[in-house]
């Protein structure tokens, strides 16, 4: 791998999101980007079957080619079988600790992964023009409830919502014509990421159904069984795990969420006690609730931080958000990275082998020349808004860190110390 210009400055490991030889952002523009690593994963096998060693190694094969490290797994989905506790439950665990026993093999140590119900994450529209121009990826309640009660016909939801947000969903509903309802709903339902499973609104429901009965205490007991499980191998193995937090970080669909707060991710690291049980610090995710201190969570939770998507979501009081710029919105990214940079400091001085925390920048705006482009597969994945968030939280990480080495003169002035 080449030298990087700032190598020598122990900065968090700049990471950037690949899916794969289909992504319409090569690794050869990547790595242009001053990215050093990626957070990959292997798309086209279907959830539950086991990561073959080979593939692992032809994917790292590709990166070491294009110059880049393998930096963390993104993701090993859990199968909904885990997660509901029904169907081929001990299969799926016994694959996925295969799958943690191959990754460790080839060399691959750090694993995302989350446990949301049924939907990875949602939004409710794909491309909100920003006042630049610019686009960006938004949550509308208003309009995900029209999503609910028109299109997928939960029975009860209309109880999840105000008047005021029945009234504006109706309204929206009744502004679509067939073609932009059916495009509404495909946004919804097709955004898993890296792969397209064409899911229909009665594989929702019957997805749904699986859920019937099992509420918060279920979801977590099925959590508690899976980490009961890998765990022990991935500590066996030296594999790090990482749960990626609830997106958006509260309950939707009529199901629990179990990582949305700083409780939660307590909660999750006293289920399995051990440094492999660990936590990818999504700044985006956990901004999205104001009683969230994500400068806090990043010290109180930094020794278990495996992995981080630093982002920013602005928040609005009708519940809506949208992407924010990387170090605008309501995230505090400055006391935010300046938490993440001490850990890893202390790491460091620990001799901690895995000391250097990697991180990626993440749901980009779309800008400049990519708006021209067509959308990218993955919304909030184009490559000109990423590579911006990237540049200024490296131009932030190096600012920190040039800091450290002023001393004040008194009034505003600094010096060399």
């Amino acid at each position: 791998m080449g030298h990087h210009p700032n190598a020598t400055i122990p900065c968090l490991e700049q990471g950037f999101r690949w899916y794969g030889p289909g992504d319409p952002v090569p690794l050869a523009h990547i790595r242009q980007t001053g990215a050093t690593s990626v957070f990959t994963a292997l798309h086209q096998i279907p959830y539950g079957e086991v990561w073959p060693r080979e593939a692992i190694h032809a994917r790292l094969a590709k990166l070491r080619a294009a110059g880049l490290r393998w930096s963390a797994v993104e993701s090993v989905p859990v199968h909904e079988d885990i997660k509901t506790g029904s169907g081929d439950v001990a299969r799926c665990l016994d694959n996925y600790a295969r799958t943690l026993r191959n990754l460790a093999a080839e060399g691959v140590h750090t694993v995302v992964y989350n446990f949301m119900p049924v939907l990875d994450w949602v939004r409710t529209d794909m491309r909100h023009v920003l006042p630049d121009g610019a686009e960006c990826l938004r949550f509308d309640p208003a309009k995900f409830a029209a999503f609910e009660i028109h299109a997928l016909k939960r029975p009860d939801a209309e109880r999840d919502y105000t008047l005021g947000q029945l009234d504006a969903a109706e309204a929206f509903w009744r502004s679509l014509d067939t073609t932009a309802r059916n495009e509404f709903i495909a946004g919804l339902t097709d955004v898993f990421p890296g792969c397209k499973l064409g899911l229909t609104l009665d594989d929702i429901r019957a997805m749904l159904a699986r859920y019937a009965n099992l509420g918060d205490a279920g979801l977590r007991a099925n959590l508690r069984r899976f980490l009961e499980h890998v765990v022990p191998v991935a500590e066996e193995v030296g594999v790090r795990l990482a749960i990626h937090p609830d997106d958006p970080p509260f309950p939707i669909l009529g199901l629990p969420r179990i990582l949305s707060t700083a409780a939660d991710v307590e909660k999750l690291f006293a289920t399995v006690d051990s440094p492999a049980n660990g936590l990818c610090f999504c700044t985006g995710s956990f901004s999205v609730r104001p009683d969230n201190d994500l400068p806090a969570m990043a010290r109180r939770f930094g020794s278990r931080i495996h992995a981080a998507h630093l982002r920013s979501t602005q928040r609005f009081a009708d519940g809506s958000f949208h992407e924010a710029e990387h170090l605008g919105g309501s995230v505090n990214m400055p006391a935010v990275v300046r938490a993440l940079l001490d850990e890893q400091d202390r790491r460091q001085a620990t001799g901690r082998a895995d000391w250097q925390i990697p991180f990626r920048p993440d749901h980009g705006h779309t800008m400049l020349d990519d708006l021209a482009k067509p959308p990218p597969p993955n919304p909030g994945y184009s490559c000109l808004g990423r590579m911006r968030g990237l540049a200024e939280i490296r131009g932030l990480m190096l600012g920190l860190r040039a800091a450290e080495t002023l001393t004040p003169l008194g009034g505003t002035g600094f010096s060399r110390a």
